[in-house]
């Protein structure tokens, strides 16, 4: 998934310099600085660190919230905002969170996170057979290992093969590396949406942990582990 391209640099430093340690201070800052401007695009890119930094600080009801408010003042940014339907999946808010994915289908069709965030969403909410009726089809994304993902998802493939195409590759390369924390990602989010807490969680802090990576889907993974009290 990739980053909305309204953000200003400052927010994208921040976010691709290592959100996980940035204080809270920091999107106040932007605010204080943005209502000087009086500019609705910058108080909106403003709401936007807040909702990214907060995400990350795991407290995602007010992430959200946060996202809402950059909605209100710029409503056409609403369907790049993926990171709203992840923090709306924390916050429990399963149906939010399944018309924000929904939505962005609509401006990156080719996705298959996005297909598997909308999967788990509407599997906590009315089931796995009932989400996997609703897969939203995907065609074209090549990221290893994105097709066995969304072939699991659909009821067509499986753990084994998420696995055995993830691990091709250089022996000790980030690339490497980064395949396999996307497959433990997906995989320990899989589980979860079927109900297995124990392999969810040993996907999950492999992701976390033994595959760590630091952009935000990596982050994702540590904050997933922090929020459901998995020891890494």
């Amino acid at each position: 998934m990739t980053l909305p391209q309204f953000i200003r640099p400052l927010v994208l430093r921040a976010l691709l310099g290592g959100l996980l340690a940035i204080p809270l201070a920091l999107p106040c800052a932007l605010h204080a600085q943005d209502s000087a401007a009086s500019s609705p695009e910058a108080m909106a890119d403003s709401w936007f660190g807040d909702g990214v930094a907060l995400f990350f600080a795991g407290k995602a009801k007010e992430s959200v919230e946060a996202f809402d408010q950059a909605i209100k003042l710029q409503p056409r940014i609403a369907p790049q905002l993926w990171q709203r339907g992840l923090a709306q999946y924390y916050a429990e808010d399963y149906t939010g969170g399944r018309k924000q994915f929904e939505l962005h289908q609509t401006v990156n069709p080719n996705d298959v996170e996005n297909a598997a965030w909308h999967f788990i969403c509407v599997a906590k909410k009315d089931g796995a057979e009932a989400a996997r009726k609703v897969l939203i089809p995907i065609e074209g994304d090549t990221r290893v290992p994105m097709k066995q993902v969304h072939d699991l998802f659909a009821g067509k493939g499986s753990e084994e093969e998420v696995l055995k195409a993830a691990a091709k590759g250089e022996k000790g390369s980030e690339a490497l590396r980064n395949q396999l924390c996307y497959a433990h990602l997906y995989l320990g989010l899989y589980e979860e949406a079927l109900g297995n807490v124990d392999k969810a969680k040993a996907h999950m802090v492999k992701a976390a942990t033994e595959y760590k990576m630091d952009h935000y889907m990596g982050k994702v993974a540590q904050v997933h582990v922090k929020l459901r009290g998995w020891s890494q």
